[in-house]
């Protein structure tokens, strides 16, 4: 048989088809099913099917994340339905308000593991492609047939590999790399197909740092992202170290529909927007305009790594007098370290608002929507016209040392001013 991609792979087991091959569709049974506060929805669908239970509660994953705390009563009765639901159906892993976002909690509770099949309610289920598995994400009504059936048909994607070389300079992180590969790649070069990363770079980041570049794949239309289960996964988790590294990488002879090669040491702070994540351009192109709030948080950048960069630029300063600086964590493990390590108490002092943890106002619903004619410098991956609030608004995207710069200055900064220590 000819080489096969991680993707191929997965999707093969899943299905219980091995030869199956890019452009195949197949007939595949999820390891893991995730949905957060439209799994109002998901149950309202499922019900009309006329079924009484799921095919298998124990691969179910609910989480409160997106309004949490309820923003509205209507999001209350929502949560109080879903909780019920839960309770009725003997849903184990639920996640109520203030334990986090749904792609931090699948990883960092290691749920997920490599050479899954994960689907979830929510586009940015990529993410969990950090840990070797295969996840993407699907709509409410179709998640419904999955917990009727257990199965989904799936259409085995083509695979573009990215592989990066070198070392990121001072002031430069995973997110400014991320923002460089939708530059080049746009907003539909990656349409219903993975991105593999792979290279010497990888062993440079942490499983967060994989996560961002795994999460910001679906702003490239990509169905899916995976970085190799390889030895940085395997200290990361060692109970899952003996996992076959040959079944959680691509065959050298797997055939790739595209190759991308990426320099890592040539890639500046970076800045997307307004209006378009592909927009990214070095932060000098985008100095000096003015700003009223910045945010550091989301599935993309809101873990301990994200947190401590931005603390360590926020230290001995202070949030500009024009600007509003919300801090959300991307859960309450990471909200539990960052206090133990006195990031939360150096944000705060800085004049930093820190949220419960949960996606915060990366959503637009609640906890610090933008009104008309602001102008935000957030961490999360999407700036769409109105995705935080006003459609007369604008949104810039950065990293969280960059969105902390900005804040210190009123405008969007440099962060290679104010981050004068190596991390």
């Amino acid at each position: 048989m000819p080489g096969r991609t991680l993707s191929e792979k997965i999707l093969a087991r899943a299905s219980g088809t091995p030869d199956a091959k890019a452009g195949d569709i197949v007939e595949a049974y999820p390891d893991i099913v995730m949905s957060h506060e439209n799994t109002f929805l998901v149950a309202k669908a499922f019900r009309e099917i006329g079924i009484d239970r799921p095919w298998d509660v124990d691969r179910i994953v609910v989480v409160f994340d997106h309004r949490s705390p309820a923003n509205t009563r209507q999001t209350a009765n929502a949560h109080a339905s879903i909780r019920s639901l839960a309770r009725e159906m003997g849903i184990s892993k639920f996640f109520d308000v203030g334990e986090g976002i749904c792609h931090q909690i699948l990883v960092e509770q290691k749920i997920v593991r490599p050479g899954q099949l994960v689907v979830g309610a929510d586009s940015h289920t990529t993410t969990a492609g950090a840990v070797g598995a295969f996840g993407c994400g699907i709509g409410a009504t179709e998640m419904a047939g999955v917990w009727a059936t257990g199965s989904i048909w799936l259409k085995v994607p083509e695979t573009i590999r990215v592989s990066i070389s070198g070392h990121l300079e001072k002031a430069v992180f995973t997110k400014d790399l991320a923002l460089y590969l939708a530059s080049k790649i746009g907003s539909s070069g990656a349409d219903y197909r993975c991105v593999e990363f792979d290279g010497i770079f990888l062993f440079d980041i942490s499983i967060s740092g994989r996560m961002v570049l795994c999460n910001m794949v679906a702003e490239m239309g990509g169905k899916a992202a995976i970085t190799p289960a390889d030895s940085t996964f395997g200290a990361w988790s060692p109970e899952c170290a003996s996992i076959s590294e040959e079944a959680c990488r691509s065959d050298s002879d797997a055939d790739f529909c595209s190759h991308l090669e990426i320099v890592a040491d040539d890639i500046p702070p970076m800045v997307s927007g307004p209006h378009k994540v592909e927009l990214g351009k070095s932060v000098e192109e985008f100095e000096g305009i003015q700003v009223d709030q910045a945010f550091i948080g989301s599935c993309t950048n809101g873990r301990l790594e994200d947190l401590i960069a931005a603390s360590w630029v926020l230290k001995g300063n202070k949030v500009a007098s024009t600007c509003r600086l919300l801090v959300a964590p991307a859960s309450k493990t990471v909200m539990r370290d960052a206090l133990d390590m006195g990031v939360i108490q150096t944000i705060q002092a800085a004049g930093g608002v820190i949220l419960p943890p949960g996606c915060g106002p990366c959503l637009g619903a609640h906890a610090g929507v933008i009104g008309s004619g602001e102008v935000c410098i957030s961490s999360g991956n999407r700036n769409f016209r109105g995705r935080m609030g006003s459609e007369d608004s604008e949104i810039y995207l950065a990293s969280p040392a960059t969105v902390a710069a900005s804040a210190v200055e009123g405008k969007i900064a440099d962060p290679r001013r104010w981050l004068t220590i190596d991390l």
